[in-house]
This record gives C-alpha cells, sequence and structure tokens, in this order.
C-alpha cells in the first residue's frame, strides 16, 4: 500500500518549467525531452557524472497522463506556447530508504545517525506520516484499546466511542464548549436566559474570526500546491485490523503504529537490504528489534519525488536552452520588477526566461522587463520591454530604510547603487549643506536629508522631480529639501551666485556618463564675491566611466581638463566593474580656489 505525504522545507526554493508541449515549432527545444535513443544516452552519461545529490539528468520521469485542456483561440494559442512551460516535464522520482521510527526517538536518532541520512539541498531529513499524528490521550486510549481486542475490557473503548462523538459525560471529562452550551440551552427557560444574557454568544465564534479561520485555511490549502517534494512509503508488512473508520482510509488494512517518523536514508543505501547497511544503522535496529510493536524500527523503502518548483532557476534554464548558451544568472531588481539585460543570443527566448523568473522568484518578483536599447536620451530613462507578469512599471523600493516611488518607464533607477549611496552617505556631516545636481528620485537627496542640515535637489527631468516631491512627502522631510527642475549647469550657477552658496559644503554630481563634462560651470563661480572674506569651498563628489588602462588616471585627467586646473588634488574611488574593461568611479576633491575666484567663465 502507498501512504503519501509532504515533506516541507526549511526555506523557500526557485519555480522551474519546461516546453515539451508547448513549442512544436522550435526543435532543438524537443531534443532535450524527445525519448530518442541519442538523448537517453546522453541523459545517461550526464547522471554519471553527477555524482551526489539531485538533478535532472538522474532519476526517473513518472509515465505522463492525458490532462484534457479547453481549445483555445489561435491568438491565445500562440501566446500559450510562448509563455507557458509544462510543469510535469520537470518531475524526477528517486528511490530511497527511511527509518520508520516513532516520533519520540526521532531527534535523537537524527543526530545519532546525521552522516547516513538524505543531505540533499532543501530536503528536510524527517518525514511526517499522515494521520499517525494523535493526540496524546488519544494514544493512551488507543493502547487501552488494544487490550479490549484481548477481551479484557470494554469500557476503555465505550468511553472512547463517547469521546469521539463528544458524549463524555459521565467520563470525567469536561464537554466541548459547543456541548455544554447545548446543554446549558436545554436546561435554562426564558428567565434563565435573563439572567445570563452572554448566554447565546458562549461558544460562537465572531464572525471577524471566524472570516480570519476561513481565510488562514484557504491559505493553507494554497501553500499546499506550492509544495515541491512528496514521498510515497510502500509498506510491506502484514495487515492488521480496519482502523479506517476510526482513524481515516488512509489506514485501511493497517496495523496501529502510534505517532511515527520517517528518517530518509543516504541515497547510496536504496537497493540495499538490512545486512548491507552500514554498522550505526544495523546497531539501532538491533536494539529494538526485541521491543512491542508499537515501538520497533523498520527499514522502508520510499520514493522521493521532486516537483517542478524544487528545481532552482539556473537548473531550469539549463534544461531549456540549448547546449552551449549560457545561462542568465543574476538580474536587477527594483521593487517588485525583475530588469533583466539579455544578450543577442537569449532574445529568442526571452519569453521562456522570463517566465522562469517570474516563477521562481514570486511573490516578490511580479513583473520581468528587459533592456531593449541603450539609454540615449537627456532624461537618462531606459527602453523596457515587459516580458512576463503584469504591465505595470510604478513600484515602490525600500532602501536604506526609506521608501521610493519609482515609474521605469519615465525615471531612471540603479539599485546596484544602494552601496555606494551608503558609502557616500557617511562621508555626510551634521552640519553639511548637501547640493544634489542630478538627484532623479531622489535617493541621495532624501537619504542625506535625514542626517544634515539642508539638501538643495536637481533635476532635468519633469517625471523625475514630481516623484521628488512625493518621495519628499513620503518620507516626511520635505522642509529639509529645496527642490528644482534646471539644465545642470545653469542649476550650479544659480545656486553658487545667490546667497546659498555660502552654506554649501558638498555637491553631488552622480551621472556617470556626462557628470565630468560639467565642471567647467563651477569656474569663475566666485569671482564676483569679495576676495577679502573667507569662504568654504565645497567638496565635490563627481561619478564618470573610463575603459581605459589606467582609469583612475584617464578620469584625472578629464577632470582637469573640465576645470582647466593641472594641480586638482583628487580621490579617487572605484565603485563597479559595469561591463567588461569599464569601471564606474568617484572622484571627490575640494574645489581649487583658483578654479572658483577665475576671471574666464563659460557661457550659459
Amino acid at each position: 500500500m502507498l501512504t503519501k505525504l509532504v515533506l516541507r522545507p526549511y526555506s523557500l526554493s526557485f519555480t522551474i518549467f519546461s516546453p515539451h508541449r508547448f513549442f512544436p515549432s522550435k526543435p532543438h527545444i524537443l531534443s532535450l525531452f524527445s525519448t530518442s535513443t541519442s538523448t537517453q544516452n546522453l541523459t545517461l552519461t550526464l547522471a554519471q557524472t553527477v555524482s551526489y545529490g539531485p538533478s535532472l539528468h538522474k532519476g526517473t520521469r513518472p509515465s505522463p497522463q492525458y490532462v484534457p485542456q479547453s481549445p483555445l483561440k489561435e491568438e491565445e494559442a500562440e501566446e500559450e506556447e510562448e509563455s507557458v512551460i509544462d510543469e510535469d516535464g520537470f518531475t524526477r522520482v528517486f528511490d530511497i530508504a527511511a527509518l520508520r521510527v516513532p516520533s519520540k526517538d526521532c531527534f535523537p536518532l537524527e543526530n545519532r545517525l546525521r552522516g547516513h541520512l538524505l543531505n540533499w539541498p532543501r530536503i528536510r531529513n524527517i518525514a511526517r506520516v499522515p494521520g499517525d499524528e494523535l493526540e496524546e490521550g488519544f494514544s493512551k486510549l488507543m493502547g487501552e484499546k488494544r487490550e479490549i481486542m484481548d477481551g479484557e475490557d470494554e469500557t476503555s473503548l465505550d468511553s472512547l466511542n463517547r469521546r469521539i462523538y463528544g458524549k463524555a459525560e459521565g467520563d470525567g471529562e469536561r464537554l466541548s464548549p459547543v456541548l455544554y452550551r447545548e446543554k446549558l440551552v436545554k436546561t435554562f427557560d426564558s428567565r434563565g436566559f435573563a439572567n445570563f444574557r452572554n448566554l447565546a454568544k458562549m461558544s460562537r465564534p465572531k464572525r471577524k474570526k471566524r472570516k480570519e479561520e476561513q481565510e488562514g485555511f484557504e491559505g493553507k490549502k494554497e501553500r499546499r500546491k506550492n509544495d515541491f517534494v512528496m514521498v510515497e512509503v510502500v509498506e510491506n508488512g502484514e495487515e492488521g485490523e480496519d482502523l479506517s473508520g476510526l482513524l481515516g482510509n488512509e489506514f485501511k488494512g493497517r496495523k496501529w503504529r502510534g505517532s511515527t517518523r520517517l528518517l530518509l536514508l543516504d541515497e547510496q543505501y536504496a537497493d540495499k537490504g538490512v545486512e548491507e547497511m552500514p554498522e550505526a544503522i544495523k546497531a539501532v535496529l538491533k536494539e529494538n528489534s526485541g521491543q512491542s510493536m508499537a515501538s520497533t524500527f523498520e527499514l522502508v523503502r520510499c520514493k522521493l519525488t521532486l516537483f517542478y518548483n524544487y528545481w532552482q532557476m539556473n537548473e531550469i534554464l539549463e534544461a531549456l536552452l540549448p547546449n552551449g548558451t549560457i545561462v542568465p544568472s543574476a538580474f536587477e531588481t527594483v521593487g517588485h520588477i525583475a530588469h533583466l539585460n539579455l544578450r543577442d543570443e537569449h532574445l529568442p527566448y526571452k519569453k521562456l526566461i522570463a517566465k522562469v523568473v517570474l516563477d521562481k522568484n514570486k511573490p516578490k518578483i511580479q513583473t520581468v522587463v528587459n533592456k531593449i536599447d541603450a539609454i540615449q536620451n537627456d532624461y537618462r530613462t531606459m527602453q523596457l520591454e515587459v516580458l512576463a507578469g503584469n504591465c505595470s512599471l510604478v513600484t515602490t523600493v525600500v532602501e536604506n530604510g526609506f521608501r521610493f516611488h519609482v515609474d521605469l518607464a519615465t525615471v531612471y533607477w540603479n539599485s546596484r547603487l544602494a552601496t555606494e549611496r551608503q558609502r557616500l552617505l557617511n562621508c555626510f556631516m551634521r552640519n553639511d549643506v548637501v547640493c544634489d545636481v542630478f538627484t532623479g528620485v531622489g535617493p541621495i537627496a532624501i537619504s542625506a536629508a535625514k542626517k544634515v542640515k539642508r539638501v538643495y535637489a536637481n533635476d532635468l527631468n519633469p517625471f523625475a522631480v514630481e516623484y521628488l516631491e512625493r518621495n519628499s512627502v513620503l518620507n516626511k522631510l520635505e522642509r529639509k529639501i529645496e527642490v528644482f527642475n534646471m539644465d545642470g549647469r545653469r542649476f550650479i550657477n544659480a545656486v553658487f551666485t545667490s546667497q546659498k552658496a555660502q552654506s554649501i559644503t558638498q555637491v553631488v554630481m552622480n551621472l556617470p556618463n556626462d557628470a565630468a563634462e560639467y565642471l567647467d560651470a563651477f569656474r569663475g563661480i566666485f569671482r564676483k564675491k569679495p576676495k577679502d572674506r573667507e569662504y568654504t569651498l565645497p567638496m565635490i563628489h563627481v561619478y564618470g566611466f573610463s575603459k581605459a588602462r589606467d582609469p583612475e588616471f584617464d578620469f584625472h585627467e578629464r577632470i582637469s581638463i573640465a576645470l582647466s586646473e593641472a594641480a586638482v588634488d583628487v580621490k579617487m574611488h572605484r565603485v563597479r566593474l559595469v561591463a567588461p574593461g569599464k569601471w564606474m568611479l568617484c572622484a571627490s576633491f575640494i574645489l581649487p580656489e583658483s578654479v572658483a575666484f577665475a576671471k574666464t567663465t563659460i557661457n550659459l
């Protein structure tokens, strides 16, 4: 007889799929799941190379079952063909062995046999047997029932039956709340109800509580659909009395063994008998061989089934994509959006890749997009194509404890710069006044406003300015941020020629592609101010890209040319490698006095 049980993992896993039914026009994908001799030989060869652990190249696939599908229209069928994956194609069945032991002895044995247990990722070594879990009181009564079968006493069986059906009065046990209420209803008359006004509400759950319990049950039911591991226990023992009426259909023809657990053994012991087991396992079986049937340990054969949800994203894509194709392994996360940068070789399978990414990262990821063109416009917005999920590009990002509303269709955001933004914020002091020239939606400006005295934030993109104001209010920092919507050079000239220039101590220019070209706006910025007064020259943090062999020297040279000043003491910091041979750098330097008071200026 087969007993099905579900193993719950220690942690959530990613999701996976396979396309042997949905891609008839792609023969190279069909070949991955065909039953030809060459494919079987390839699978056997790959299975031999995988020495340990679960793999799509190991185990067996269950026999396919016909599932009737409703007819689709031609357009719907084409869309279904591109985005839907056959999850049953990734089901693998493995034969393993297990020790079935009483639940009270489970954890001590786990520590004792830890080196001989199944050590597969995301699979627990202990499995529960459904139906074996009963309360302690019922377990004792089941022991009494076993004595009744020998003809000693029938009162215990009568007591058990009465308690199962709620008729425990006279057995020394309290009635359940529902039965107690019904008893009071029959006892009191109308005058009695007047004295006990809360009697009608006794044991009756509130509507809100009842609704929460119903939602919780549905949630549990939904979670069971997402289970990705199942064990089938093959029981070879002798058939016993029929306990199906007492414990459920799962116990039909089975002997009662009490509350038990399964200790899944290592895969190398799957086909071995008791005599071939290691000495530690044989010692455990020998120690308990003389005990009663309820506590006897036994070696059982199991079938471990891994479903689509078990396999990770890279394992699924490796099976789906043609041989030799680089498997996409990383993407940027912006709120609920996964941002891919697919290569040209991935574009024919972009819908398939996006569906895998979406399934393996639910519910955190709800939309998968791909950048279809380089950033070329003045607003630095990306051209994105929605590949899977909902079409909303408006999301909320949480960074360093702050919340930002972002619309990737109209503004720019890069989550990979979160560490660099935090490093920059650590350079600011409490009395600083920050000038953010290219602020975007305000990741630096808003975070700095929490720490510094004042922030002047500017951006050319009107949509970014709108989101900047919205995010300032969202984080309750609108009083410390003054927002501008101007060109970078005009903003620098407007701020530093006003009274605000005396208090500005930090300037951030985070526009790596063009920021160095805007440095000429600082030349002669203090030329009209009297030189007999003392001025605090600001610290400038400018970002840029470099493909040179010595990126620091190359970026330093570009800064010197833009400022028309050779002697500039610059501190360089490598932010990250954005592409092979292309570095993103941050140069920090105090604005030289010779540049700030220069007579020659730029033409705005």
